[in-house]
């Protein structure tokens, strides 16, 4: 009755005037359940089933109370079919524990006060949700490889690390001490995780793989992979020293690895250039063949590619730009700066992960190639956005927006950054956000005042059209002669983007008509770096 109390007084005044359910707000809130403790490391095992598509393993969650509380009940997230076999608590329990649809409510009965250390180490088992299209839909692949040997990993970016592991699933709380991971496989396979393989042993006829990652994780990235998996190293001279480079590859795609992977040095070099220094030398840089498409996983990057440039094969810009690279690679790996250091506290600031690392398509192309291609393959790509519904989406419901967050989030920075008009300046704010939220959780208010106050440019109008609205700004204007008229329409209340036109002749339009001369009666030249639309009238 206590648990049925407190969740149903909780939640009901949450989402009472929502279209959303009591179990999307103990999902996506920094609920009662969660907002007194934080955790400080996960210490984990996963064994993987192939046959029977099944999972156990153990996780033992160490926390630090954050606040004095009397009796609190805490809130652990593991998604149904899968199911608790064993809990045990360092503080006295009633009951135990409860089970309430995809969570685990434990009630304790002690005085906690703040800065004070505890665990519960829970013992876990069941057949996972399988995922029918990863990496969009969430899920376990039970694969094969094309020699029919079992191939196994998990998506879950979208669906969440409780989908198989008992964690507590929020963007907001990373296991600050990092993880240690334990993969169990038959004798002939190889398991494959998150940082550095610290020991291998064997016990009962399996292997075990011992993996360990030392700085702050979000959830969705604590992935086991299982294979026939073969290892190369390389290293990497970067700001900080030599980066250990790890690749695992199924054995019979080593040498079109050897030969793909020799892109990530230019990689890393044009994003250490414009962002910082890789977040996680302490862990290493790895690619790990997946039998899906890709996903940021933390020093543990999944790459399913097929050893082409491109996006299987195509351009995503049109423009045939993004064929001289492979798109996961640049793409996925960009997601260790923007996703895995910097990580939105919300789901519904997604935006901060997906703009910014679309983005970096774009940057590692001019480092790569050169500033007129960059240009061309960040306008290309706006042929991809579709202006469904805003990019920011619902706090505290664990839903985001739309998927323009990717290109059309990439297109606003690129517009911003014309805005700045100075690449230097530009180029240290994005190093400045890396540094200056270095393995951080996020908001979308602390990132847009971070870019102002940077830039001594007021954004916030900019940040509400393009992230808030799915209104793309028009000019319109009419010449006669060097008379040159002018507005905005289309645009939110007091919208401020200055514009060059005729190479360097600087405009700032609003709502209202406005003229100004021209130095030549030609027809003015527009800058396509903007992301707004002309009209003629």
């Amino acid at each position: 009755m206590r648990i049925f109390f407190l969740t149903f007084v909780f939640s009901a005044s949450l989402f009472s005037a929502q279209n959303f359910t009591k179990q999307d707000t103990l999902k996506g809130s920094n609920t009662a359940f969660r907002n007194f403790w934080d955790v400080k490391k996960y210490e984990l095992s996963a064994e993987p089933d192939f046959e029977h598509q099944s999972i156990s393993g153990t996780n033992k969650i160490t926390f630090e109370i954050t606040k004095d509380v009397l009796n609190p009940v805490f809130q652990i997230d593991l998604q149904q079919p899968m199911k608790v076999d064993l809990l045990k608590a360092e503080f006295p329990t009633v009951d135990g524990y409860q089970r309430n649809g995809d969570f685990i409510f434990v009630s304790s009965k002690q005085n906690f006060k703040k800065g004070q250390q505890f665990s519960i180490d829970i013992s876990f088992s069941g057949n996972p949700t399988i995922a029918k299209n990863a990496p969009w839909d969430g899920g376990w692949i039970f694969t094969k490889d094309q020699n029919g040997r079992p191939w196994i990993s998990v998506a879950q970016e979208g669906i969440g690390a409780s989908v198989w592991l008992p964690t507590k699933d929020i963007w907001s709380d990373e296991p600050d001490d990092g993880i240690v991971m334990k993969i169990i496989t038959p004798k002939d396979l190889v398991g494959v995780g998150n940082g550095r393989l610290i020991s291998t042993t064997e016990e009962n006829g399996k292997k075990i793989f011992t993996w360990e990652v030392k700085n702050p994780i979000n959830d969705y990235s604590i992935i086991p992979n299982v294979g026939r998996y073969v290892n190369f190293k390389d290293t990497y001279d970067g700001e900080k020293g030599k980066l250990d480079l790890d690749y695992w590859v199924l054995d019979y795609n080593l040498e079109k690895a050897k030969k793909q992977f020799s892109q990530v040095k230019p990689m890393m070099k044009a994003f250490e250039y414009w962002f910082g220094p890789y977040p996680f030398y302490e862990d290493s840089f790895k690619l790990v063949e997946s039998p899906y498409l890709g996903m940021e996983h933390q020093s543990s990057v999944a790459y399913g590619n097929h050893f082409e440039n491109g996006y299987l094969g195509r351009d995503v810009s049109g423009t045939g730009v993004g064929l001289n690279w492979d798109f996961i690679i640049i793409h996925e790996s960009g997601h260790e700066w923007f996703a895995n250091n910097i990580t939105a506290k919300d789901k519904a600031d997604m935006w901060i992960h997906e703009g910014f690392t679309s983005y970096s398509e774009t940057l590692f192309t001019e480092k790569f190639m050169d500033k007129i291609s960059a240009e061309k393959y960040v306008q290309g790509i706006r042929q991809n956005i579709r202006n469904d519904r805003p990019i920011i989406g619902k706090y505290g419901v664990g839903k985001s927006g739309s998927g323009d967050m990717y290109y059309k989030g990439a297109n606003m920075i690129h517009t911003i950054r014309q805005v700045i008009n100075d690449d230097e300046k530009f180029r240290q704010i994005l190093r400045g956000l890396n540094k200056d939220f270095y393995h951080q959780t996020v908001t979308t208010k602390q990132v847009e005042d971070y870019i102002s106050q940077k830039s001594g440019i007021d954004f916030s109008s900019v940040f509400n059209q393009y992230l808030r609205t799915t209104k793309i700004p028009v000019l319109e204007y009419a010449q006669h002669g060097k008379r040159f008229k002018f507005r905005y329409s289309n645009v939110v209340e007091n919208f401020k983007l200055p514009l060059r036109i005729n190479g360097n002749q600087m405009i700032s339009p609003n709502e209202k008509w406005q003229t100004v001369n021209l130095k030549s009666s030609k027809p003015v030249s527009f800058d396509g770096n903007y992301y707004i639309e002309y009209q003629k009238n």
